[in-house]
C-alpha cells in the first residue's frame, strides 16, 4: 500500500531506536486522529514515522498506507499519490479524492503522509477532507512545519541524543543514539571500524558538534574511509562558519546541518559537484542511463558521470537502491534542494531540465516500441520506476513556452501504461492540459483529442468523449483518422449505438496499414464483440482467435488476456459453448493475476460468475461475484464499463434463484477468498486451508508458506492482492518473531512445521 518514497529508500533495518519518541508518537496516535511530526530536514522524522507505522499494523486492520510526497512538485497530484499508495484505480465519475474517501471511509486505517512541507495547502486540504469523511482514519504526517489544522497534535522531533563531553567509554557512549548511528554508518563504509577507548572522545566530539542530526552524522560518517574520527571532527569544526545559502533553516542546529552539507560538498571533486547539481532535477529514483543522459555534456562524458555517481554514493549524497535487474539512485530532498540551488547558480538549469525531459520522452518512446512483445513487463517496470520523473518532465513541458506538443506526445505514447496503473483520469488531465498549452494549429492536436475521448469513455463520460471526438473530427488530419475511429467505436459500443463494428473495423484497417499492430488490438476486440452482438458468432470467434494468435506469436500478455476474455464473453453471452467460455476466461485471469492487473482480474472473475450462473450453479456464482467484488473494491471501481448489462443480468438471476439470504451468505464467503482460489476450482476449496504456523498470524503463515514455495516478494504481492511493501513489512515481523536472517531459514522452518513429527 505504499508509494515509492524516501521511506522505501531507507530500510528500517538500519533504524536507530528512539524509544521515548516512538512511545510518545504512539500515545498521541491513540489520543487524536492527526499527529504531525515536525522538525528540521534531516532530523529523522521520516524514519521515526515509518518505524512507528510499521509497528501498528495490528491496531489498524484496515491497513497502514505510506504516501510519500517528496517526489511531487504539483499540488494537483497529492490525492492521486495517496490513491496510488492505496492501490486504487481511478473510476467513472469520481475524483481522486472521492476515490480515496470511498475506500477509507469504512476502514480503520493509518495513513502516513510523508514530507508535506512543500505542498502544505494541498496536504492540509486532503487531510481535512479525509478526517471529516472517514471516521476511523488516523493520519500521521511529517513536515518541517505543522499543517495548521484544528485537532492537530504537533510533536517536534529532536535530534538524536548526544553524550556529555566527559563520557569516556564506548559502553557509555553507545547509550546515545547519535553515537550508535555514527558507528553503524561508519562500519557500513569501513567494516573494520569500531568505537574504541582511543577514538571515543573524538566520536563524541563529532556527534556533539553535529547536534545529533542524523543526516549530518551520515554525511560525516561517509568520510571514515579516508579520515579518522578526529580528522572528521576537526574538519567539521574548522568549517562551522561556512553556510549554504540556499537552505532556509534559521535556528542554530539548522545552520549546523547546512554547514555539514556545505562541507560535504566542498570535499567532492569538481565533477562530483557538477553531477550533484545536475542530478537535482530528478524527482524520484533514476538509473545510470538517466544520469548519463542528463549529466553528460559540457566537458563531461559518460565515464566521468559514472565515476561521479560512484563517488556521490560513497559520500552518501546518493542512496543506492538495488532492483531486480538494475541499480537505481535517489537523492534525499534536502540534498536535492542544495543541488538545485547550485544548478540555478551555474546557469545550466534550463539546459539540464530539457535533457531530463528529453530522456523521459525517449523512455516512453522505447516503451511504446517494446510494449507489444516479450519486453512488455520490463517496459512497465521501467516506466513505473520512472513515474515521478515522467510527471516532472510533463509538468516542465507544460510550464515552458513552446513545449506543449512534446508533453502531448509523451502523454499519448503508451496509454496502456496509464490504464494498467489505474490512472486513466490522470492521463486525461495531462492530455487536456497539453492541448490547452498548444496553439490551435499545432500538428497532433486531433490525435490528442481522440485519445482524450478514449480516456473519457473509459470513465463512462460519454458526453465528454463525444465533445472531444467532435473537436478532433473538425480538424483535417489524416494522421488522426485511426485514433478517431478507435475512440468512436468504443463510445458506440458503450452506448449500444449502431455502426460500432464498422468504426472498429476501420480503426483496425488504418492502424494495420501503418504497421501499428499494438494499436490494432483494442479496436479488434471491440469489433469481435460487436460481431457476436450482431449474431455472427463464427466471425467473432475467427477475429478474436486471430487477435489471440497475433499476441501469442509476439510474446505479448496484456492484450492476450483481452483476446481470451473476448472469446469467453462471446461464448458465454451470445449462445456459444460454456466450457470453452470458462476455459478462455480462466486463462485470461491467470495472466491478470501474474501481471497484478487487478482491474482486469475483476472483470474476469465476474465473467466466471456468469459461467456458473449459466449452468445454474447458483452458490458458486454468488461466491465468484463476491470474490470479484473484493477486487472491484480494491480498485475502487464497479463493473460499470462495457459489461453493465451482462453483469446485472447474471447477478440478478443468481440473487433471485438463491433468495436474498442465501445469496448474501455465499457472496460474503466469496469475499473472504483469494482471487487465485477461482483458478483452483470448487473441489480444491473443499479441502480447506492449511493450519496457521504459531507464533505467526494467519496472514504471516500464508506469506511464510509462499516464501517456502519459492515466490518472490513481487509474486507474493500479486498472489495475495496486496502491495509489495506490505509483504516486506510482514516479512520483517516474521524475522523478528523467529530470529531468522534469511529466506532459506524460513523455508526450512515452514517445511519442518508442515511435515510434522517423523
Amino acid at each position: 500500500m505504499t508509494n515509492d518514497s524516501e521511506v522505501r529508500s531507507r530500510p528500517l533495518t538500519s533504524y536507530v531506536s528512539r524509544t521515548d519518541d516512538e512511545d510518545e508518537v504512539r500515545r498521541l496516535l491513540g489520543a487524536g486522529r492527526l499527529v504531525t511530526l515536525t522538525g528540521a530536514g534531516g532530523v529523522g522524522k521520516t524514519r521515526l514515522a515509518a518505524q512507528v507505522a510499521s509497528s501498528l499494523t495490528r491496531a489498524f486492520p484496515g491497513g497502514v498506507a505510506v504516501a510519500g510526497l517528496s517526489e511531487l512538485r504539483d499540488e494537483r497530484l497529492v490525492a492521486r499519490t495517496v490513491a496510488d499508495a492505496l492501490g486504487l484505480h481511478d473510476t467513472a465519475g469520481r475524483t481522486d479524492l472521492e476515490a480515496v474517501v470511498s475506500y477509507l471511509r469504512p476502514r480503520r486505517s493509518l495513513l502516513l503522509l510523508d514530507n508535506c512541507e512543500h505542498l502544505l495547502d494541498g496536504s492540509a486540504d486532503l487531510v481535512t477532507a479525509l478526517l471529516r469523511d472517514c471516521p476511523d482514519l488516523v493520519v500521521l504526517a511529517t513536515s518541517r512545519c505543522s499543517l495548521g489544522l484544528a485537532g492537530e497534535h504537533v510533536l517536534a522531533i529532536p535530534p538524536l541524543g548526544v553524550p556529555d563531553e566527559e563520557v569516556g567509554t564506548p559502553r557509555e557512549a553507545f547509550t546515545f543514539g547519535a553515537v550508535r548511528l555514527f558507528a553503524e554508518r561508519a562500519a557500513n563504509v569501513l567494516p573494520a571500524f569500531e568505537v574504541t577507548e582511543s577514538n571515543v572522545a573524538d566520536v563524541v566530539r563529532l556527534c556533539r558538534r553535529l547536534d545529533g542530526l542524523p543526516l549530518a552524522i551520515e554525511l560525516a560518517a561517509a568520510r571514515i574511509r579516508a579520515l579518522s574520527p578526529s580528522q572528521i571532527a576537526d574538519r567539521v569544526e574548522s568549517n562551522s562558519g561556512v553556510l549554504a545559502t540556499g537552505l532556509r533553516m534559521p535556528v542554530e542546529r539548522h545552520r549546523t546541518l547546512r554547514a555539514t552539507i556545505e562541507w560535504s560538498h566542498s570535499l567532492c571533486t569538481e565533477t562530483e559537484r557538477v553531477v550533484w547539481a545536475r542530478c537535482s532535477v530528478f524527482a524520484g529514483q533514476f538509473d545510470l542511463s538517466a544520469a548519463e543522459d542528463v549529466c553528460a555534456g559540457a566537458g563531461l562524458d559518460s565515464l566521468a558521470v559514472l565515476d561521479a555517481v560512484d563517488g556521490l554514493v560513497d559520500k552518501s549524497v546518493l542512496a543506492r537502491i538495488d532492483g531486480t535487474d538494475r541499480v537505481h539512485y535517489r537523492m534525499l530532498r534536502l540534498l536535492r534542494e542544495f543541488g538545485g540551488h547550485r544548478l540555478a547558480e551555474s546557469g545550466d538549469e534550463l539546459a539540464v531540465a530539457r535533457k531530463h525531459r528529453d530522456h523521459y520522452a525517449w523512455l516512453i518512446d522505447q516503451a511504446a516500441a517494446t510494449w507489444f512483445g516479450p519486453g512488455q513487463d520490463e517496459a512497465y517496470e521501467r516506466l513505473t520506476a520512472a513515474h515521478a520523473d515522467i510527471r516532472e518532465a510533463l509538468s516542465w513541458s507544460l510550464r515552458t513556452p513552446g513545449e506543449g506538443a512534446v508533453a502531448l506526445g509523451m502523454a499519448v505514447g503508451v496509454i496502456e501504461y496509464w490504464v494498467a496503473r489505474g490512472a486513466a483520469w490522470e492521463l486525461r488531465d495531462w492530455i487536456d492540459r497539453a492541448l490547452e498549452a498548444m496553439p490551435p494549429e499545432t500538428r497532433g492536436r486531433a490525435r490528442g483529442l481522440a485519445v482524450a475521448a478514449l480516456c473519457a469513455a473509459l470513465h463512462a463520460d460519454l458526453p465528454g468523449a463525444r465533445q472531444r471526438l467532435a473537436a478532433a473530427e473538425a480538424i483535417e488530419d489524416d494522421d488522426a483518422a485511426p485514433y478517431i475511429a478507435h475512440a468512436c467505436a468504443f463510445v458506440r459500443m458503450l452506448s449500444a449505438e449502431p455502426n460500432t463494428m464498422v468504426r472498429a473495423a476501420e480503426a483496425v484497417r488504418l492502424f494495420g496499414e501503418r504497421g501499428d499492430v499494438r494499436r490494432q488490438m483494442h479496436p479488434m476486440f471491440i469489433q469481435g464483440v460487436a460481431l457476436a452482438y450482431r449474431g455472427d458468432l463464427p466471425g467473432a470467434r475467427e477475429l478474436l482467435g486471430s487477435m489471440l494468435r497475433t499476441c501469442e506469436e509476439a510474446g505479448e500478455y496484456r492484450y492476450r488476456s483481452m483476446a481470451l476474455y473476448g472469446l469467453g464473453v462471446v461464448e458465454v453471452c451470445f449462445g456459444g459453448d460454456d466450457d470453452d467460455g470458462e476455459r478462455f476466461i480462466r486463462s485470461a485471469l491467470e495472466i491478470d493475476l501474474r501481471t497484478s492487473d487487478m482491474m482486469s482480474a475483476a472483470y474476469r472473475l465476474d465473467g466466471l460468475a456468469w459461467v456458473s450462473a449459466r449452468r445454474e450453479e447458483w452458490v458458486r456464482a454468488a461466491e465468484l461475484f463476491g470474490t470479484a467484488a473484493t477486487l472491484w473494491d480494491r480498485c475502487n471501481a464497479e463493473p460499470d464499463v462495457a459489461v453493465t448489462t451482462i453483469h446485472r443480468m447474471f447477478h440478478g438471476a443468481t440473487r433471485n434463484a438463491l433468495g436474498a439470504k442465501k445469496f448474501d451468505l455465499a457472496f460474503a464467503e466469496g469475499r473472504r477468498r483469494n482471487p487465485h482460489d477461482a483458478l483452483a476450482g470448487p473441489e480444491a476449496l473443499a479441502a480447506g486451508e492449511p493450519a496457521d504456523l504459531p507464533p505467526l498470524t494467519p496472514r504471516e503463515s500464508e506469506i511464510a508458506r509462499l516464501v517456502a514455495a519459492g515466490l518472490s516478494n513481487r509474486d507474493i504481492a500479486a498472489r495475495l492482492v496486496i502491495a509489495r511493501r506490505t509483504v516486506e513489512t510482514h516479512l520483517q515481523h516474521i524475522s523478528h518473531k523467529l530470529d531468522f536472517a534469511n529466506r532459506t531459514q524460513l523455508a526450512v522452518w515452514v517445511e519442518q512445521r508442515d511435515r510434522g513429527p517423523l
